[in-house]
C-alpha cells in the first residue's frame, strides 16, 4: 500500500495536466459529431493524445482503417522504447501478466516519472502512478464532451498549453542537476526544431520525428557520457 499511495502521489501533477488535454480532445470529438460516451470510450481504450488527435482526425476525413493503423503505429511506437528503456529498472514483482498491464498505461509523463524514481520500480508503484492520470484522463474528456459549450472559447482553445508545461517541470529539475541530462534535452530540442523548420525533413510524420530525435539524442548523449568516462578515468590514472 506504501508503494501505491507513493505512485499515486506521483502521479497527481500529471493527472492535473492531462485534465485540461484530454478536455480538448473531448470538446473537438464531440465537435464534429461523435456522442460523449464514444469520446469517453476512446480516451478509456486509447491513453495517448497525439494518437488520439491524429485517429479523430482520419476519423472525420473519411480515412481507412489501414491508414489508422499505420498512422497509430508510427505515433504510438515510441512508447514500445519506453517501455524496454524502463523494463530495466523494474523489481523482481513485475512478471508476465503485469508487463502488459503497466505497458498499456505508458505515456511520456508516466515514463519520465517512472524513470525518475532512484530506486527499482515495483508494480504496485507502477499501478498506482498510471490510477489517477488515467481516471484523470478520462475526467477531462467527459467534461470537454459534456461540457465543452459552456467554457467560453478563449479558456477552452488555451487548456492544451497544460501538458506543456507539466512536461517542462518534470524534465527541467533533473537537467538543472546533470549537465549530461541537460545536453540530451538540448540535442532533442535542435533536432526537433529542425525537423519543423528545414525544407527536406519538415514533412515527416510526428511519431517519425519522436522516435528519430529521442533514439538520435540517446544515443549522442551515451557516446558523450563514454567520452566523458574515459576522459576521467585517464586523467585519474
Amino acid at each position: 500500500m506504501q508503494e501505491i499511495r507513493q505512485g499515486m502521489k506521483d502521479g497527481i501533477p500529471i493527472a492535473l495536466g492531462y485534465l485540461s488535454v484530454s478536455f480538448t480532445f473531448g470538446l473537438m470529438a464531440v465537435s464534429v459529431g461523435m456522442k460523449w460516451w464514444q469520446a469517453a470510450l476512446i480516451s478509456m481504450l486509447n491513453l495517448t493524445s497525439a494518437g488520439q488527435f491524429a485517429g479523430l482526425e482520419i476519423m472525420v476525413t473519411g480515412g481507412t482503417l489501414v491508414e489508422m493503423a499505420l498512422s497509430e503505429l508510427v505515433i504510438n511506437i515510441r512508447y514500445a522504447l519506453m517501455s524496454l528503456s524502463l523494463s530495466q529498472k523494474t523489481d523482481q514483482s513485475f512478471h508476465t501478466v503485469h508487463r502488459w498491464a503497466v505497458g498499456a498505461g505508458i505515456t511520456d509523463e508516466i515514463f519520465a516519472v517512472a524513470m525518475n524514481r532512484k530506486t527499482d520500480i515495483s508494480r504496485h508503484y507502477m499501478y498506482g502512478l498510471i490510477m489517477l492520470p488515467y481516471f484523470g484522463w478520462l475526467a477531462g474528456t467527459l467534461a470537454g464532451a459534456l461540457l465543452g459549450d459552456v467554457l467560453p472559447e478563449m479558456i477552452s482553445s488555451s487548456m492544451g498549453i497544460a501538458i506543456y508545461g507539466m512536461f517542462i517541470a518534470i524534465i527541467f529539475p533533473k537537467a538543472r542537476e546533470d549537465k549530461k541530462i541537460f545536453m540530451v534535452i538540448l540535442i532533442a530540442v535542435i533536432l526537433s526544431c529542425g525537423f519543423r523548420w528545414l525544407p527536406a525533413v519538415n514533412r515527416l510524420s510526428s511519431g517519425f520525428v519522436i522516435i528519430i530525435c529521442a533514439v538520435a539524442a540517446a544515443v549522442i548523449g551515451a557516446f558523450w557520457d563514454l567520452v566523458c568516462e574515459k576522459k576521467e578515468s585517464e586523467r585519474i590514472n
